[in-house]
Order: C-alpha cells, then structure tokens, then sequence
C-alpha cells in the first residue's frame, strides 16, 4: 500500500524498525482481572464484510470512557463504541483503576467491532492512545496503590491530579538543564513531581512498585509484554531527552532505541536517585518512536480478552492529545497547499487544537524553539524528527462543565436539552441567538460586553505556567435566569479562546509561524466554540473530515506497526482528511471588540499578580 497524496506537506520517513528482545509480561498472571459489566455507548456505519480488507483498530483512554474506533484504508470510520471508567476525585486528588481501564477497553472493542461488522482477522495493527496518567503496577503486573485510602484498585494518578504542587516547585528550583525543554519549569500534572510524592507520602507503595509507566505505554504493555516506552509520553511527561538519539541515528539504525536520555543527574537531584537503578528499569529501559511495532504483537490472552487474533501488531503508544495531533496534521484542503511536491516546512505552519477536558496545542518546528512557559522542544515527540511546541489549558471542557453544572438554571435547561433530544450546549446556543435579536446586539460575541472570564479555574498551564493561578468572572448579578447562564457560557468559551490566542501570539513571538488551526476533540463538534476561537485569533480552523480524530491517530500506529506504511508521516497524508473550514469574520467590528476584550483578559491576570502580593504582605 502507498500513502496517496492528498495534502502539501511529509516529514523524514521513518525507517523500517527492527524488533529486539524486551521485558515479557503475561496477562495471565495479572492477579487484578475480575469480571465486570460496562455500559456501552456505541455508534457506527455498518458496512458489509468484505474479503481481504485492511482494518486499523484505535483505542483511546480518555478522562471518563474507553474507546475504539476501526478505521479502513482510506481512514474513514467504520464504526466506534466506548465504555465508562470509573474514577475518584476527593480535592486536588484523583485517582483511577487500570484493571477497570482495561475491562472498558475489551467491551469497547469487541462492541466496535460488532457494530462494524468487522472479523477478528480484518484487524491488521493496533494503536494504544491515553491521557497521561501515572500507573503503578508489581513484579507481577497487579496494581499497586498510589491512594491515601490504601486501596488497591487506586492505582493511577489521573493527568488532571494537582497533589504534587510542592513537589513541583521543588524540583523547579533545581535549575536541572532538563528544564529548559519544559518551558523552564515542570507542571504538576507531569510525573516527576507526582513520583516525587509517592516516595515522599506513600512509602510502603513506593517500595512495591516494580514498573512506573504512562498510561498509554502501560495499555501497550498489557496488551503486548513489551515494555519498550514511547518518545511521546517519555519526552513530554518524563524529561527524557529524546535528541540524544540524534547522533546515533543512520539509515540501517533500528528505531527501538535503548534509553540514553535520562539525565541521572538530575533524578539524583530531586532525590529519585533509585529510579536511575537497573539501567532505569523503573520507568524505561528502552524507547521507540510511536507507531513501532512491539513485541510479537497481542499475546494470546491479550487476544482473548479483546477478541481479536493473537499476534496482531501493535504500535508504540501516543498521548491522547498527541494521537489527535496525528490524526489531523494533514488535513488540509489542497487550496492550502503550496505546490504538488513535499514541502517539510509546511506542517510547521499549522497548530493542532485537541480540545476535550482540557485543550491541547500543539506545534512542530525543524529546529528546535524554547518558549517561555511553553512545553518543549520535544524532539519526536509527535512527529518522528520534528520538534514538538506544547502548550495546553488545564481546564476546557471540564470548566464548561463545571459553570454550566453549578448554575441554577441548569437542571432545567438539562431537562428541555433531554426531551428536545438536543445536547445542553444546543440549547444554550439557541438561547444565544434569540439573545442577539431581542436586544438588538451588534453582533453575537457583544452579547458578552458587560461579562469576563479568566478561564484558569485549574490554574494556568501554558503560557504563564502558574499553576496557582485562579478563575474569574467579572460582571455577575443578581440574575439567576437561562438567559443568564447562556451569557456565563458563552464568555467562558471567549475566555478559552482568548487564552488559546495568548499561547499562538507566543509561540509565533518566539519563531513559529501558526498561520492555520486544525480542531478536533468533543468541543470542536460545537459551532459557536469554534467560530468564536477563529474571530478571536484571526485564524482559519480546519476540521477534520473524521471527527474521531483521536482515534484516527491511534489507528495510524496500528497501520505503521503493520508495515502498511513505510512511515508515520506517509500514513498521516493517506489516512488525514479535511472537513469544513471555518474563516474569521471580516466584520473590523468584531475584531475590534475582541481586541478590547483580550486587553481586559490579559489584565485580570494582572490584577491577580497584584491581589496576591497585597494579601501576602498583610500576613507577613
């Protein structure tokens, strides 16, 4: 199979990998696995069985469900389901179960593949893709506990989890050269810090633990006994430096790379020292870029579990926001593309939106950028032999969420939503438009003249990396109607849109050139929250022909992994698509309002700097 053209742009390819002998898990082992029941959601286009067909299985772990998704050889979507997962939030800690993961994942498969038609035999690779969360499992593969309840299930510290706030600030005070590649200081929601705190809280845990590993690294080794990690979730999550690989790398070099890129000192500094032990046995003794085939593919019971075909490839795993990276870089409309031939520098002009629970943004360069407050360079982390920018907002979705759900209209807009069969979001843009005529508003976003939002309710990720910052909404009342709910939302999406613009206008301060969106993830299937970020940056957005994007682009490293394609990049041209494109307003009256609104934006931040130092000094 080739990549057909269908967009401007390629990377280096990525050579054929060749497998080397790595630590073997045996699923039946795993003390942890009990039977359950899920509930599951399932969607599809039913097409008949055809003979000899090629079919790539996604799976993708999000905050609160499993899915799969199946995709043929022209990366159209033959069919999906997913299942809920439980998970236990008590303050700034939340924890997940990876046995409860890995239940959902079978039902969503297996539903999926049901609803698609699809034989066990048609599904030729497989890709893992998932938040980034922490797993912590025995020498035996069961659960270890990272709960103060003790509780053996408890054992993933969900991506989301702000325990290890101190610990972070810690280990940033190290001044360790790793730094610099995460925007000069790391997250909270990154594993350092949560590592940290498990050795420092949780002693007894600390000691049990045999592997540490990202979630989705941990799917791919509960489905394959291959322990090799990907550069995605080592790079971005760990510190791994992946450029170390750099010098090493030749024609005839395998892609499964031994580790090289720890930085002992550094994990010396923070006092993880013991994880250096064992040539970093712990948390990575080898990486290898995503899409990588593992081991001998599924192993028997991994097979049973899923209904599948044991010996299936599988593919070095991606972030979940990564994966949807992949899954729209290229899709663009050929009106967009500068010429027939391959132009590297192309993809670099584009940033990906994976807006879900949180927003993910994401862009490649061909050399390597350091952005203030800005995760990255990443060196492969995405892309094979691209450098990747990360800048993310902590709290999207989940924000909208939560404004909507603290509201005191909201159970009565929930129940119009549910008996018009129409999602809340709907209705409340339905609201919206009513609003515009019945006040006689210039334009839509004026609706919002009166109310601004500082949308960092679960501090700032990007590009101020405070993880202290708070949330503000400015211009409330004593009004307690629908109307007014409908105003709270849409300014907390302008709100998110204004700090998406703050991340593009830095990166594009500090040597990108983002000139193009491509959105993709649930908040991307809402019109008013899209056009509304295109007004608001100034950027044409490109949506995906496929909205599963995420799924798409776990379903491409299944497609490498089975050598269908030569590279990931080929993969990405075959497989991507573009859907609908969303244009600006060229109204220079929106434009001038959303300029004052992003100036008000910008100051609340501000206000808040000065706030804070005025209470401090009044408890000195």
């Amino acid at each position: 199979m080739s990549g057909k053209r269908r967009v401007s742009s390629d990377t280096t390819p990525l050579l054929d990998p060749q497998q080397r002998s790595s630590p073997r898990y045996d699923p039946s082992s795993d003390r942890s696995f009990t039977p359950a029941s899920f509930s599951v959601e399932m969607s599809a286009t039913v097409t008949a069985t055809a003979p000899h067909r090629h079919v790539f299985l996604g799976v993708d772990v999000g905050t609160g469900s499993a899915r799969a998704g199946l995709f043929d050889e022209n990366g159209k979507l033959l069919g999906s389901a997913s299942s809920p997962i439980q998970i236990w939030k008590e303050r700034d800690y939340v924890e997940q179960s990876s046995t409860d993961i890995w239940h959902a994942i079978c039902a969503a498969v297996k539903s999926a593949c049901s609803l698609a038609n699809v034989a066990e035999e048609e599904v030729t690779g497989i890709g893992f893709a998932a938040t980034c969360s922490l797993v912590a499992v025995d020498a035996d593969g069961a659960p270890v506990s990272v709960s103060w309840s003790g509780d053996p299930r408890r054992n993933i510290i969900v991506w989301m989890d702000h325990r290890a706030v101190k610990q972070a600030e810690k280990i940033n005070s190290s001044n360790s050269p790793v730094l610099q590649y995460c925007g000069g200081a790391l997250s909270p929601e990154m594993q350092p810090p949560k590592l940290l705190w498990v050795k420092e809280n949780l002693q007894e845990s600390w000691s049990m633990v045999f592997r540490w590993m990202d979630l989705s690294d941990w799917l791919s080794y509960r489905a394959t006994g291959d322990d090799t990690r990907s550069l995605c979730t080592t790079v971005c999550k760990w510190t791994y430096l992946g450029h170390a690989h750099m010098q090493q790398m030749s024609e005839n070099d395998s892609r499964d790379m031994e580790a090289c890129g720890w930085d002992d000192d550094f994990w010396e500094e923070i006092g993880l020292g013991d994880l250096v032990d064992g040539h970093h046995a712990k948390i990575g003794r080898s990486v290898a870029f995503p899409g990588h085939p593992l081991g001998s593919g599924l192993t028997p019971t991994a097979a049973k579990e899923l209904g599948l075909v044991a010996g299936t490839p599988v593919g070095t795993s991606l972030i979940d926001a990564h994966a949807g990276g992949v899954g729209i870089m290229e899709s663009v409309p050929e009106a967009y593309s500068d010429s027939n031939d391959y132009d590297k520098e192309a993809i670099c002009h584009r940033m990906a939106l994976v807006c879900g629970t949180s927003t993910c943004h994401m862009a490649v360069s061909q050399s390597k950028l350091f952005i203030p407050g800005i995760w990255g360079p990443f060196w492969s982390a995405m892309v094979p032999e691209y450098w990747l920018t990360e800048g993310g907002q902590s709290a999207t979705g989940a924000l909208l969420d939560h404004i909507i759900e603290n509201h005191v209209a909201s159970p009565h807009l929930a129940n119009r939503a549910a008996s018009q069969n129409i999602s809340l979001f709907e209705i409340l843009n339905n609201i919206l438009r009513t609003m515009v005529d019945d006040q006689k508003a210039p334009f839509f976003a004026a609706l919002t003249e009166d109310v601004h939002i500082l949308p960092d309710f679960h501090g700032n990720r990007s590009p101020i990396a405070d993880p202290k910052a708070k949330g503000i909404i400015c211009g409330l009342t004593l009004d307690t109607s629908d109307k007014q709910l409908a105003l709270l939302y849409l300014a907390t999406i302008q709100g998110i849109a204004y700090g998406t613009r703050h991340i593009v206008e830095h990166c594009n301060a500090h040597g990108h050139k983002i000139d193009t969106l491509l959105a993709c993830g649930g908040l991307s299937k809402n019109p008013v929250f899209i056009q509304e970020h295109a007004d608001i940056i100034g950027c044409r957005i490109v949506l995906p022909r496929e909205s599963e994007s995420v799924l798409l682009g776990a379903a491409i490293l299944g497609a490498v992994a089975a050598k269908k394609y030569a590279s990931l990049s080929e993969a990405m041209k075959a497989l991507n698509a573009a859907g609908q494109v969303i244009h600006p307003s060229n109204d220079p009256k929106v434009k001038k309002y959303h300029d004052a609104k992003y100036q008000i934006f910008r100051q609340l931040y501000e206000q808040q700097l000065s706030h804070r130092s005025t209470i401090a000094k009044a408890l000195e």
